[in-house]
This record gives structure tokens, sequence and C-alpha cells, in this order.
């Protein structure tokens, strides 16, 4: 068949229609965990009925929104209309299981969406109707935000751990927790050896959470708190590991710049940096989810992106680091690895 006759594919509404409805899913399961539905067949599979009993939510609502999560492959749903939780939802989304997402979906998603609602306002203006990463407008947002998204930086804290053999150091380990927020990556560390030492840098405001967070895990007795602005905040030096978990995305291309410029002084010749972020190709034409979380920070943040391995390898080498490099890991994306001469 030659290409003149060849049919032409059609182009249908259907993908556009599709998109459309891409918030009801992340709604669907906020309205959910609100109404405790998760909770109520943590004890075994139930109808409609047994769990509007449970949670006095409306038998109506609640067929209506179960079914959805069938759907979504979130809820099991039985011949004898008997509802059961999918391992992923019992793994994270009962709201009292610790690495838990149910917080974020009650209380961070209904904040998020709202600011999202002004997005063509934030397009025209170039900049947020409030920027959350600012210390006044940030710390209460911050502090209900960074236990729920624990489980996105646990599995990448832990195998940096492995990856720079913690557990195997004879010698005290001093690390360097920048912007901690739940003080997870410190945390990560701390619980592969009792020699490491972390001192977490955040905001005054943030640091009563950082501690709670650190006491939950049993490991405070090892850390010391540093509030303050990340760069007027004095970090001492000397430390073998600084970790910078999600925070360039924030924090923007200059302040991000100037930040690792200070921690290279605060590290020991010989010391690693590592780097989470939401990375996005050189062209800015792939991953779809990093390339959506920079209009999160369009939103959000008077001068947040995301950026590129490429990019931030240049920064941390105009910083001094050398040995710039990708590490696989759970989250988002690779992390990025350098160390001090």
């Amino acid at each position: 068949m030659s290409k003149k006759s060849r049919p032409k594919k059609q182009i249908t509404s259907e993908r556009l229609q599709q998109i459309g409805f891409a918030y009801a899913p992340p709604l669907i399961i906020s309205a959910v965990v609100s109404n405790k539905v998760f909770d109520a067949l943590e004890s075994g599979a139930k109808t409609v009925e047994q769990v509007s009993k449970q949670t006095g939510a409306s038998v109506r609502g609640l067929r209506a929104i179960m079914d959805a999560l069938v759907g979504l492959e979130l809820l099991k749903k039985d011949r004898k209309g008997k509802y059961s939780l999918t391992p992923e939802s019992e793994a994270f989304l009962i709201s009292n299981k610790p690495g838990t997402v149910a917080g974020f979906f009650s209380s961070i998603l209904p904040q998020l969406n709202s600011r999202w609602l002004r997005l063509s306002d934030a397009v025209r203006d170039g900049r947020p109707v409030v920027a959350v990463n600012e210390e006044t407008e940030g710390t209460e947002f911050f502090s209900q935000l960074v236990e729920n998204i624990i489980p996105m930086s646990y599995g990448g804290a832990q195998k940096l751990a492995d990856h720079l053999k913690v557990s195997k150091t004879k010698d005290e380990l001093r690390v360097l927790d920048l912007a901690a927020g739940s003080g997870i990556w410190g945390i990560a560390l701390a619980e592969k050896s009792p020699r490491v030492r972390v001192a977490a840098v955040d905001w005054a405001g943030m640091i009563p959470t950082t501690k709670q967070i650190t006491r939950k895990f049993g490991v405070s007795d090892r850390f010391e708190f540093i509030g303050g602005d990340l760069l007027e905040a004095n970090f001492g030096n000397g430390y073998d590991i600084a970790t910078l978990g999600h925070i360039f995305h924030s924090e923007g291309e200059q302040r991000s710049r100037q930040l690792l410029k200070k921690t290279f002084g605060a590290l020991k010749p010989g010391g690693t940096i590592a780097i989470a972020e939401w990375l996005v190709n050189d062209q800015r034409t792939e991953p779809t989810h990093s390339l959506m979380f920079a209009v999160q920070m369009l939103v959000n943040t008077e001068r947040g992106d995301t950026f590129s391995f490429n990019e931030i390898k240049s920064w941390l080498e105009h910083a001094g680091f050398k040995k710039v490099r990708k590490l696989e890991a759970p989250g988002p994306s690779p992390l990025i690895l350098a160390t001090k001469p």
C-alpha cells in the first residue's frame, strides 16, 4: 500500500477529555481519607452500608467514591458487594500507619488545589499569590507537609546510606542535613550507625517539628538543631556528608548556587554532597511529572523551578565540587552526588 493510500489516523478529543478529568482521582482519595473509609476497612471487608454505619457518611456518597477507587485499583470489590483494601492502600492510606500519605490527601492537598485555581494569574504575573517558601507564610504549611512526604525521601535516604557504607563506619560521621524539614535524610543515616551525628538546619519555626519526628524515630539524641535562613545560619564545618533533600526547586537558581558554595565550605576534604531533586532533561521535554512540578513551583514560590542534572552539575563544579554523578534511588529522580576534593 502506498503512503498516499494509507488511511490517516483519526484524531479524536478522547485524550483531552481524559485529561479534563485528571483532577478527580486525588480529590476522590482526599474524600475517602477524610471520611475514614480506608481506616474502616482495615479490620476487614465491608459493604457500603457497613462503612456508612461506621463512618457516618452517606451510602450514596460512599458508593460513588468507593466504586471509583475500585476503578483506580485502590480498593477491591467482591461479588457480594464487599469492599477491601489493596496492598497499596493498606500500606500507605491508613491514617495511623508509619509511612502513611493519608495526611497529605486530607490536609495538604486541599491547600495546594486552592492555589492551583489561581494558575492563570500566576502565569500572567510570573509569581504566586502567596509564596509558601517564604518563612512567614511557609512555616505553618511545611510543618504540616513534611511528615506526610517522608515516603518520598525515605527510600532514597536509605539507599544513600547504603551507598556510602554508613553502617561500616568506625569513626564519628558528621552529617549536615540542610532544609531538614522532617529530618528524614539525617534520620535514615543515623539509623544505620550509632556513630552518626546530625546537624539539622531549617527555619526556627520548623525546628520543633523536626525534633518531634526525630524523637518518633528514636534518634533525637544524636541530632543538634540550627534555626535560621539557609544563607544566614552558621553551619559550622568539618562535615563528612551534606544532604539537600528537595530544596533547590523552591529556592531557585541564585540561592541554590549560593547554598552550594556555603555547603562546600562546611564539608571536610573528601566529603560528599547528596542532592535530591525533580530532574528534567536538558531540553525540558520530559519527564512529565518534573515538568508539572515546575508549574507547582510557579504557583507556590517566587523563584522556584525544576532543573536538569547538567545544570546542577555545572553549579556544583563552579562551587568547587568534583566527581559529579547520579545514584539511582527510590524517588522522583536519581540522587546527585559530588565530592569535595
